[in-house]
């Protein structure tokens, strides 16, 4: 839980307001996760009890939440009626005491978010109201960050890129994938990490070709790419950083293989400025991958915005025409695969600025080799 002063608490509930009326809604309904605690600073757990934050398209808060909740929603600051349930008594008289009064034809929700059930409580309490699915229009209030929150993804980025280079300097040939993501898990900690932005990925060899594999028992050996997928987070802002080594000399094929991503990486960084689309970003890096030697190893897009989430919008693809505005956080992150031998992945996580990008992420992208 972190306590936003009063400023930071208007702007951003007017910037939910202004979206709900943008996208023809009469209301949203919050519940928790990214956008719950970007509006109030809390961060409450998704269980079987719902909590529901209601804000209309005039501005209005009211607040669904177990009763042994209030105590520290209190603590938040944040503004809002709040209609307390027990377990004893359930929901659903909470819930419709919440809405009584209002007039919400229209109720937008995060579509990826908002579980089954807490929407037929919200259905139940409204008879005939249109469910919406206003995922993307609420999550917009969180596209461009603030000076706060990027001070938060520079610190979560600088505790894991200076545990990744202690880790890489423990790899010797022989190690096994599940021995490095324990020695890079505890130099995260002991470098003073909370949290994760989530479960490490680290893949050795064949593996490597798996972009989201999971670490196991294969032993590395010499030649083998060795690939780190992973992040810390600060005060709920997560870093997404990938970086790839190789475990002894490579084959020449195989560094022309990393050199390729190297360059595709370097293009798509310098294409993010002010005004250019995330499609035009990704078709800057796809076009270069698909005019390499190595075009049938492309299996993903370029990359995706960052923030409180390890994915939001913007999608860094084809297709989302989202244009890039100071303030947003994207990865770059182009990879090729080869199933059954190697990947190669580097990615950094990229700030749009007044004058054009700053990559957060300063650890070094030339060919590196381990142990």
């Amino acid at each position: 839980m972190m306590t936003l002063d009063r400023e930071t608490l208007d702007r951003r509930l007017a910037a939910l307001v202004a979206a709900t009326a943008k996208a023809g809604l009469d209301a949203a309904a919050i519940v928790p996760g990214s956008n719950f605690q970007y509006l109030t600073g809390g961060r409450f757990a998704a269980m079987e009890r719902p909590t529901i934050l209601i804000v209309t398209a005039s501005g209005e808060r009211r607040a669904v939440l177990p009763a042994f909740e209030v105590m520290t929603w209190e603590k938040l600051g944040f503004a809002a009626e709040v209609f307390p349930w027990k377990d004893s008594e359930g929901y659903d008289r909470a819930t419709a005491a919440a809405v009584a009064g209002l007039s919400v034809k229209r109720l937008g929700v995060e579509g990826q978010r908002m579980r089954v059930f807490e929407e037929m409580a919200l259905l139940k309490a409204i008879p005939g109201v249109a469910i919406v699915d206003a995922h993307k229009a609420i999550s917009s209030i969180r596209l461009r960050k603030d000076r706060h929150e990027i001070r938060s993804m520079r610190e979560a980025i600088a505790l894991s890129e200076a545990a990744l280079e202690k880790t890489l300097q423990e790899i010797r040939i022989g190690v096994t994938e599940r021995e490095v993501e324990s020695e890079l898990l505890r130099n995260l900690y002991a470098g003073g990490a909370r949290e994760m932005a989530f479960s490490p990925i680290v893949l050795g060899g064949a593996q490597a070709a798996e972009p989201h594999g999971h670490a196991g028992g294969y032993r590395m050996r010499r030649g083998d790419t060795l690939l780190f997928d992973f992040g810390a987070a600060h005060d709920g802002y997560n870093a997404d950083i990938t970086r790839t080594v190789f475990v002894g000399e490579p084959e020449d094929d195989a560094r022309a293989f990393y050199e390729t991503v190297r360059e595709a990486n370097l293009i798509g960084r310098d294409s993010v400025r002010p005004g250019m689309t995330a499609a035009a970003v990704d078709d800057a890096v796809q076009r270069y991958l698909e005019a390499s030697p190595f075009a049938a190893s492309i299996v993903h897009k370029t990359g995706h915005g960052l923030g409180l989430d390890v994915h939001e919008p913007p999608q860094v693809m084809r297709g989302d025409e989202t244009v890039l505005e100071p303030g947003m956080v994207i990865t770059i992150e182009p990879g090729l695969y080869v199933p059954r031998l190697r990947g190669v992945r580097i990615e950094d996580d990229v700030l749009v600025t007044e004058g054009g990008a700053e990559s957060l992420t300063r650890f070094p992208r030339e060919l590196r080799v381990v142990g």
